[in-house]
């Protein structure tokens, strides 16, 4: 079930790049945009929200002030420019406190938040975002990730890692980056084991795709990726061998 997202803010900008961010995961929807307090008391009379995404400081009537007002509350996300509201917004049980220009990184883990506290899943395959239909052996071998609204076939000779974003994956390729709502383990057991390798908690990197290696850390790409202290010996026995393998 998707999360119904309000966003009520008095600046323009500040609504486009929430909106931007909702509408690139899969969980979310959008229900409505409102520039003041008054507009979003009156959409909540006849809408159900899940989520606010709400500025403290507005004209007529502050976030906070608003939310005190409700009869009933939904979870609440505070976006503002000031720091200083933080220990007010976090009194009032807000799930996180989003500082303005607000990045996307920042704003996955408020929704990793969210999600935590929602109920569990009924189905892990229902939310996935994976198709098991997908061809994974041979050269041309593909996925596809559900990404956008839609599901992108990603074939697994362009990946270079993935990276896990708690609840969500970031699938990093030459040309482009995904990122999929699910978690790296659903994915790892799905990739084929000679072809990739989970080097650390977070991340799983095709092992083609390696340039240089070391005790500690592995080059794919541009990119210079930790081996996590408990991955270690597995990864560097890998490793080793196909360096044996190759000689």
């Amino acid at each position: 079930m998707k999360i119904r997202c309000l966003i009520i803010d008095d600046e323009p900008l500040a609504l486009d790049v929430l909106e931007t961010f909702i509408l690139r995961l899969d969980n979310l929807e959008l229900v409505g945009r409102c520039s003041n307090a008054i507009e979003a008391y009156n959409f909540l009379q006849n809408q159900q929200v899940d989520l606010l995404f709400l500025d403290i400081q507005m004209p007529k009537m502050t976030g906070i002030e608003f939310l005190k007002s409700l009869s009933y509350t939904p979870k609440v996300i505070f976006t503002t420019a000031y720091r200083d509201y933080a220990v007010e917004g976090y009194e009032l049980n807000a799930v996180d406190y989003l500082l303005k220009p607000i990045a996307f990184d920042r704003f996955l883990k408020a929704i990793n938040k969210v999600t935590e506290q929602a109920q569990p899943v009924a189905s892990l395959a229902a939310v996935a975002g994976v198709s098991t239909e997908a061809g994974l052996s041979g050269s041309d071998a593909f996925i596809y990730l559900k990404a956008d609204k839609k599901m992108v076939k990603v074939k697994l000779a362009d990946i270079l890692y993935i990276e896990s974003l708690k609840d969500y994956i970031r699938v990093k390729t030459e040309t482009k980056e995904i990122i999929s709502y699910q978690k790296i383990s659903f994915l790892e057991e799905r990739l084929p084991a000679d072809k990739f390798l989970r080097i650390h908690r977070s991340f799983i990197v095709s092992i083609e795709k390696i340039q240089a290696f070391s005790a500690s850390v592995v080059e794919v790409g541009k990119s210079e990726i930790p081996i996590g202290r408990f991955y270690k010996n597995e990864v560097l026995q890998v490793l080793n061998q196909n360096n044996l393998l190759e000689a």
